[in-house]
């Protein structure tokens, strides 16, 4: 043990500094603190670049610091989102044999008759719940896919009436979920001839530590099975690799953007040859999972309360975005209103017309270039959404290791001025501080695009150091 710190004195070093900040920030800071929120962030990113910089040949000692930062945070209340509750909440329904999808929290506080039964949950616990969630979560329809739900049935089952224990039940979930990004990230990078050190631009990353595992955002559990399902596919597995799409799909919707992306990868000649078939069976044993899922909650009530969920994030909803803002200065300006029922439906039409084009007219025959075109869809589905909450950026983030774009990792870093908004005096955006974090990842992204030195190969850039 002797001989093992003296070897590596600087990485142990910054090492403690980062799990004291980490401590700090999990047990001791309200989001409301954003001057102290931001300094910790801005060091712990700090420190995890030098360590990542110093360290780049010791993947043990990385994944260790990783997984202890992990651990640090196991006994937190998440202090960044309030989330948790409604999960918590879910969770509890659909113990109880309640479809989740067909109440809103509300209509149990209107009617006491459909409260949770109390051998399950007591009355100020479920007080609790619904107080901490707050009126915006409360209001509405759950919008979790279902074995997101299942995750959420979990923790209640295990840790039966504490709050507590069913934060690190997800916790652990989450932590898991990071492992086997890590594993198969790993050996993805291996396959693909890139550096396997890139990973840890994810599992090392303060953004990813703090937005998932401490504040239990689910992103990283849709990651693994999307990383998962890349990895069997690169090694030809098509049909256990569409069942684990379908699964992350269930997870969170978003890797539905991606599924168009996949007709040049598979059709990479003729277009009624064998790609082609192996196209449409891929595509429907994934739709087929994602029905499965879904099957033991489908009703008309659950279409219609799902779908109108889903529309608020593009109709109502606002937060931290960028295309869209400008468009609502200009539309008050012009008209005096905020036009985002409008923008609302403009602009995803753009984002599908753009995956369209990158899926038809990008050679995207590689795995490598079949990520890439995930990330630039993912990147411009963010950059014209309405409502960008920061845990959205780790899925860019993750597939950003597997090509030669850093813009992510720059964008992890920034998203988290968002959180100014959450101030003593109530929830206000600061608009310049908004203006601040797009202009440097835009601008770092068209440069990138545009103006970095070109090479021969992506395999020439950050991606191939030696590992």
């Amino acid at each position: 043990m002797l001989d093992f710190v003296k070897s590596r004195p600087i990485p142990l070093f910054l090492a403690l500094i980062s799990a004291a900040f980490y401590l700090s920030f999990g047990y001791d800071l309200d989001r409301s603190d954003f001057i102290k929120l931001s300094m910790l962030y801005a060091a712990l990113f700090f420190l995890a670049y030098k360590i990542l910089q110093i360290s780049k040949r010791d993947f043990w000692l990385l994944a260790g610091f990783g997984l202890v930062f992990r651990l640090l945070l196991l006994l937190s209340i998440p202090n960044l989102s309030q989330d948790f509750y409604r999960f918590l909440w879910d969770g509890r329904l659909l113990l109880q044999g309640i479809n989740p999808y067909l109440f809103t929290p509300d209509m149990f506080v209107e009617n006491s008759g459909l409260y949770f039964e109390k051998a399950t949950i007591t009355m100020h616990q479920a007080e609790a719940l619904y107080e901490g969630m707050g009126s915006l979560n409360a209001g509405h329809f759950s919008n979790y896919p279902p074995i997101n739900q299942v995750f959420f049935a979990i923790a209640a089952l295990i840790s039966g009436k504490s709050i507590l224990g069913a934060v690190i039940v997800l916790r652990i979930i989450m932590i898991l979920a990071d492992i086997g990004i890590l594993y198969f990230g790993r050996k993805l990078l291996k396959a693909l001839e890139l550096n396997p050190h890139n990973i840890f631009w994810y599992f090392l990353n303060p953004f990813v530590i703090l937005e998932l595992t401490g504040n239990l955002h689910f992103e990283g559990v849709m990651l693994f099975f999307l990383i998962w399902s890349l990895y069997l596919l690169h090694n030809k597995n098509w049909f256990w690799a569409a069942i684990l799409l379908g699964i992350s799909i269930s997870v969170k919707l978003i890797p539905l953007l991606f599924l168009p992306l996949f007709f040049r990868f598979f059709i990479k000649k003729g277009l009624f040859g064998k790609g082609f078939w192996t196209l449409k069976k891929f595509g429907w044993v994934t739709l087929a999972t994602v029905l499965a899922a879904f099957a033991p909650f489908l009703s008309g009530q659950f279409v219609e309360n799902f779908g109108a969920t889903i529309g608020l994030w593009f109709q109502e909803f606002e937060f931290n975005a960028s295309v869209h803002y400008v468009i609502r200065w200009i539309s008050f300006k012009t008209v005096g209103w905020n036009l985002i029922e409008t923008t609302g439906k403009i602009l995803p039409a753009i984002v599908l017309l753009a995956v369209l084009l990158l899926s038809f007219f990008r050679k995207n025959t590689s795995l490598q270039q079949l990520i890439t075109a995930m990330l630039f869809a993912i990147s411009l589905y963010l950059l014209l959404s309405t409502t960008v909450h920061p845990w959205y950026i780790a899925t860019p983030l993750l597939l950003s290791v597997f090509t030669k774009y850093k813009f992510p990792i720059v964008w992890s870093l920034m998203v988290m001025v968002s959180y100014s908004a959450y101030g003593n005096a109530g929830f206000q955006e600061n608009l310049w501080l908004i203006a601040i974090e797009y202009t440097i990842v835009i601008g770092f992204a068209i440069w990138e695009l545009c103006f970095r030195k070109k090479s021969n190969s992506e395999k020439e850039h950050f991606e191939t150091a030696t590992p």
